[in-house]
């Protein structure tokens, strides 16, 4: 079976449990990388959505009872954590945003905390989740991601959203006049009409790539991120499977100093796409003169 060789382990853990439309014109889950190329565009991985949504409930059902257990007198172990997460997060959006709305602190704290979660699945042994999947569906060569973060369609879905809400509040702020001359006038500016107008057409080009180079940078970088450490785990499980006894004793050390040093690593992502959102955001409510 091409699963027990070590590329066909690789290959298995790297594939997403895909849904969509067959070339036969019926709707089903793909068996093979292959199957859900063919499904095209309109095709839906079912777990990067079903662990996306549901550490997102998990997030509101801990803040909700947070919140309703929130007490002046002395607070409880939860309560006292989500207030350090609401303080650390406010304190970054007040060093890095300049204007005033009162939508980015919420969005902060549910980028950093959201990510944050997505991430942290990366920590479960690479085969306790997807061997769980397995035994539940009854399919034993069922594949299963579970990491939200290591599939550029959640990333760039999140990233998108943050540049829909960059483009609204240019236009919103700066006028749509304005946010059109941010794209045309600058960098390069003449007191000449006849100059300036020539000069459209190459500020255009560079600010629009500058301009289009956010969602897509926010969401390669957290996408690169995490599948490198994906694949690390991935590669360190390979060795368990090895059959030598000394190399499954070296996986094993490999594998706790790879997952310490990854809780680094998960945590600075969540910041950073966060702190990103933040300044992008700000930049957005800049008006330009």
């Amino acid at each position: 079976m091409a699963e027990t060789t070590a590329s066909g382990y690789i290959q298995h853990h790297l594939q997403n449990l895909t849904f969509g439309q067959h070339p036969t014109g019926g709707w089903g889950f793909a068996h093979t990388a292959a199957e859900a190329k063919e499904m095209g565009f309109w095709a839906f991985h079912v777990d990067t959505l079903g662990w996306s949504v549901a550490l997102g409930l998990i997030f509101v059902l801990l803040f909700r009872m947070a919140a309703k257990k929130a007490t002046s007198g002395q607070p409880g172990g939860l309560q006292n954590f989500v207030e350090v997460l609401i303080e650390f997060v406010d304190g970054s959006v007040k060093d890095t945003f300049h204007g005033r709305n009162p939508l980015i602190a919420p969005l902060a704290l549910t980028i950093f905390v959201w990510v944050f979660m997505m991430n942290a699945v990366d920590l479960v042994p690479v085969d306790w989740i997807p061997k769980l999947a397995a035994i539940m569906t009854g399919d034993p060569h069922l594949v299963f991601r579970a990491v939200p973060t290591t599939d550029p369609n959640a990333t760039l879905g999140m990233s998108l959203s943050v540049f829909a809400l960059i483009i609204f509040y240019s236009i919103k702020v700066k006028g749509i006049g304005g946010f059109i001359g941010e794209l045309t006038l600058h960098p390069f500016g003449s007191k000449n009409i006849f100059v300036q107008a020539l000069l459209i057409p190459v500020n255009f080009l560079l600010e629009f790539v500058t301009l289009v180079a956010k969602p897509i940078s926010l969401a390669l970088r957290l996408f690169g991120n995490m599948y490198a450490g994906e694949l690390v785990f991935i590669l360190i499980a390979v060795m368990f499977g090895s059959g030598l006894l000394w190399l499954s004793g070296l996986g094993v050390v490999l594998q706790w100093a790879w997952a310490v040093f990854h809780i680094l690593i998960i945590t600075l992502q969540a910041f950073i796409f966060m702190m990103l959102t933040i300044v992008y955001l700000s930049m957005a409510h800049e008006e330009n003169h």
